[in-house]
């Protein structure tokens, strides 16, 4: 039997799919062309609520003479039966290693305990060793619902993710994506932190590149001269993710996002000293207790920092958080917020 994998969202779903794929390959086919397939597994993405109609017009697209399997973030937030009546089957991403019972006529698969991959062996879609360093977060902000997803933190030890930096660059991998939800929270619950993952990183021997992935600006601050200065190795490559998502810390607060701007401009200020640094960051508008006055400070912040990369949401009510109860702002001045905060950043681009 033929199976195809569809993979929305980040490279930590893509290095899922990579599992995914090296668990199916012993008793079925992997095929890179829908058509030719007779099983789909859908690697979902439920951050934004355009991603997910995205992925549920997808699905609603598949022939119906196919059968279809969603996994990923989507299928813990709320029940996709009703929007996608036409999947046979559903697993979190705490069930991987589990996909073949769905095949076999299993209607669901899920589980809160969390699956430990990082030594399994995978199907890389590419020559990069995406390395997810750890799950879940200890974030609860307030418009997130990937927490009703991923759970709780739990990182990998530090000698396993070594062991598996060191099989994918066996498998002639020359670039490493060290990813998770929020990389910045490495290790914080089981005694080290991303800095020393980092300088034992670096010692390995063979020639490649480290990218590293998201980190939210709040868990930086306790090790931020140690990580400017492991940042400064040539194996780390120079760009950095530090999402702040408002320039107001009225509405960082209610986004409950646990920072600060004048900690955020800290980060930004000490990573500028490193030459040649990409910095981006990420901009949520419209967030229903966010004012023009707010919206303003937005703006003034980016205008100050100029990140290399500027990723804008506008914002959208996700299943079952706190933001979603809330008064939301009207449709026309979130997308109004958006599109001039495209505009200035453009400005400073050119």
């Amino acid at each position: 039997m033929k199976v195809f994998i569809k993979t929305f969202g980040c490279q930590s779903n893509i290095a899922d799919s990579e599992v995914i794929a090296r668990i199916l390959s012993k008793d079925f086919e992997i095929v890179n062309d829908i058509k030719k397939a007779k099983v789909v597994i859908v690697n979902s993405c439920g951050v934004k609520n355009k991603t997910q109609n995205k992925i549920t017009r997808y699905i609603q697209d598949i022939p119906k003479s196919k059968k279809i399997f969603v996994g990923g973030c989507l299928p813990k937030m709320f029940d996709l039966k009703k929007l996608v009546p036409n999947v046979s089957g559903f697993f979190d991403v705490n069930s991987i290693t589990k996909i073949k019972e769905l095949i076999k006529g299993k209607k669901e698969i899920f589980s809160d305990e969390k699956e430990d991959l990082i030594l399994k062996s995978v199907i890389r879609k590419d020559k990069i060793g995406r390395i997810n360093i750890s799950r879940g977060c200890i974030g609860n902000c307030s418009y997130c619902s990937v927490k009703f997803a991923r759970g709780k933190l739990k990182s990998y030890k530090e000698k396993d993710i070594i062991k598996s930096i060191k099989q994918a660059l066996k498998e002639d991998c020359k670039l490493i994506y060290l990813s998770s939800q929020d990389n910045s929270c490495y290790g914080f619950d089981i005694g080290t932190n991303l800095v020393n993952l980092l300088k034992k990183v670096v010692q390995i021997k063979e020639d490649f590149k480290v990218r590293i992935g998201m980190m939210n600006p709040q868990h930086i601050l306790p090790f931020l001269d140690e990580l400017v200065e492991v940042y400064k190795n040539y194996k780390i490559i120079k760009f950095i993710h530090v999402p702040i998502e408002s320039g107001s810390d009225k509405v960082l607060k209610d986004m409950n996002r646990g920072g600060n701007v004048k900690n955020f401009k800290k980060i930004v200020k000490k990573f500028r000293k490193i030459p040649k640094m990409n910095i981006a960051t990420d901009i949520i508008t419209g967030f229903p207790t966010e004012t023009e006055k707010d919206f303003n400070q937005t703006l003034k912040l980016i205008k100050e920092i100029n990140p290399e990369v500027l990723n804008i949401s506008k914002f959208g009510p996700r299943p079952k958080t706190k933001a979603a109860k809330l008064k939301q702002l009207k449709t026309e001045i979130v997308k109004e917020r958006s599109r001039k905060l495209n505009k200035e950043f453009k400005k400073l681009k050119k």
